[in-house]
């Protein structure tokens, strides 16, 4: 069996389950679904068809990963990035599922491996991008045993979507090829337009759909105008930033810029500072984007400045602090972009300055459209945001609306509510920011012994995953470790009590950190 899903894990998950629930706690040891994600699984198992809108963080992941265990055959994902794949089958490989990938990075004779293996119907979970299927890799998948087709990041096939794919246009027809058999469809960004798109361009029928709140309450989200502040003094963006980053030591961050230019003197800027920062921008080659993004997903570095082009391609779940350096293009963009924070969710901050030259600065990226229709819309999408920021107002309230939800005001979630702006969270002096607080927001919340303890726990679970060169958060998420400092687990029925720690996990890691926290 190809090493990409041979595994340490326990011999009994390779077993089907006939019940969500049992698997739901026997693999990834939760003992209640999420909102959605149980009326998801039983759609696709009962063979409908089914689109999920649901928020970055919210579990998609899950709809499609436990019916993997319930249905004979293999549970094929249409994803839109390499590194992203990589992330996920390392992740269900330490949950004990058979899971692989096939790309343009894997070695021919690999790849014949995973193709054998696919054929034989060992591969519960076989991860694909959308370009795959353009060639004879279609055909030979069609006369596979495939149980479920997911396409993830959906809205990537409309070009009402913001981030529409060709490629994605390609998968029409894949249902039928296939057998018939049923789509799931999964998307944190959605208007109704989108949707609609989505589903007649994959052929669905009579779908199911579940829609989530796109409330997150764990992100705190202030939304500063660039030039003079309510004091009347001119803010400097990057004292700002400076000081956001002063308040999550040693915890990890995204600082998104319009340009590659700002991109290359905001990461330089940070490094000056002492920041353990780098780029990341479409400009650079292959190998180092994937250098960057790989030290950024294993805590080597803190901070990632980037493009959109870094839009999707993080699975992180404990990233702290998302920046807009510059206004986002679309209420969609930025909402997917401020997804990355607090998928754990564990609280999170998020800033985002803007002004009305952003406007002006996306207008040179209009001339590449060539439907005056699209052109149209895409500009009013970035006034509808610009807009959104400068009115005031909760900001929570206010994003919710533009994807057809109504919430009351949030409270105590955004800088409106809150009567907090970004000069609170941080304080300028001599042009150096200062921090307000201690230890990271991980742990802030914790009392002082307990966040000590978790601090320890980190330090494991990096030795852990840097002895199998995985991201941190495979391993266990920061949740997972808080929810250890709490409890302070001294067996391992006590540890398995812990949200999050399965029988596989528990077997692969839990020596060590019942180690660690018999020490006190």
């Amino acid at each position: 069996m190809p090493d990409s899903f041979a595994s340490h894990a326990p011999l009994f998950h390779s077993a089907k389950f006939s019940d969500p629930q049992q698997a739901l706690e026997a693999i990834f040891g939760y003992r209640e679904f999420r909102p959605g994600q149980r009326r998801i699984i039983d759609a696709v198992v009962s063979g409908r068809d089914c689109i999920g809108v649901m928020p970055t963080g919210a579990g998609k992941s899950l709809t499609f990963q436990l019916p993997a265990k319930l249905l004979e055959g293999t549970v094929l994902v249409i994803s839109p990035l390499i590194s992203l794949m990589k992330d996920q089958v390392d992740a269900l490989v330490r949950l004990g599922f058979r899971a692989t990938m096939v790309n343009s990075t894997i070695p021919f004779e690999e790849k014949r491996e995973r193709l054998a293996a696919l054929r034989r119907g060992e591969i519960e979970l076989l991860y694909l991008a959308p370009e795959a299927l353009e060639g004879s890799l279609r055909g030979l998948i069609a006369g596979c045993n495939v149980s479920l087709v997911v396409v993830d990041e959906a809205h990537c096939i409309s070009q009402w979507g913001h981030d529409f794919r060709p490629a994605y246009r390609k998968l029409r027809g894949l249902k039928e090829e296939l057998g018939d058999i049923p789509v799931l469809a999964l998307t944190a960004t959605a208007t109704r337009r989108v949707a609609g798109d989505i589903i007649r361009q994959l052929g669905m029928r009579k779908p199911d759909g579940f829609k989530g709140s796109f409330y997150r309450s764990n992100l705190h989200i202030t939304a500063v105008r660039k030039g003079k502040g309510e004091d009347g003094k001119q803010r400097n963006v990057r004292d700002d930033i400076m000081g956001l980053l002063r308040r999550h030591p040693g915890e990890s961050a995204i600082v998104y810029c319009m340009s590659r230019r700002s991109v290359e003197q905001t990461a330089t800027w940070l490094q000056t500072q002492g920041v353990k920062a780098v780029p990341y921008h479409a400009g650079l080659s292959d190998e180092l984007r994937e250098r960057h993004q790989n030290a950024f997903a294993r805590d080597e570095v803190d901070v990632v400045v980037a493009t959109v082009a870094f839009g999707m391609g993080i699975d992180k779940s404990n990233v702290r602090l998302v920046v807009h350096r510059d206004m986002p293009k679309s209420v969609e963009a930025w909402y997917q972009e401020i997804g990355r924070a607090g998928r754990d969710g564990l609280p999170s901050d998020v800033v985002v300055f803007y002004s009305y030259a952003d406007v002006i600065g996306y207008d040179s990226f209009l001339e590449g459209i060539e439907d005056e229709a699209l052109r149209d819309e895409t500009r009013r999408k970035t006034l509808d945001l610009f807009r959104m920021f400068d009115r005031g107002g909760c900001r929570h309230q206010a994003a919710c609306a533009s994807f057809d939800e109504t919430i009351p005001p949030c409270g105590a979630s955004c800088d409106t509510c809150r009567g907090i702006g970004v000069g609170d969270l941080v304080v300028a002096g001599r042009g150096r920011a200062v921090v307000k607080t201690g230890r990271g927001s991980a742990a802030s919340s914790l009392g002082e012994a307990d966040g000590e303890l978790f601090e320890r726990l980190r330090v494991v679970r990096r030795r852990l995953a840097d002895a199998e060169s995985v991201p941190a958060y495979i391993v266990f998420s920061d949740a997972v470790l808080r929810e250890m400092a709490v409890r302070r687990p001294s067996s391992e029925n006590e540890l398995l009590d812990v949200p999050g720690i399965g029988p596989a996990k528990m077997q692969r890691y839990g020596a060590e950190f019942l180690a660690e926290l018999s020490k006190g």
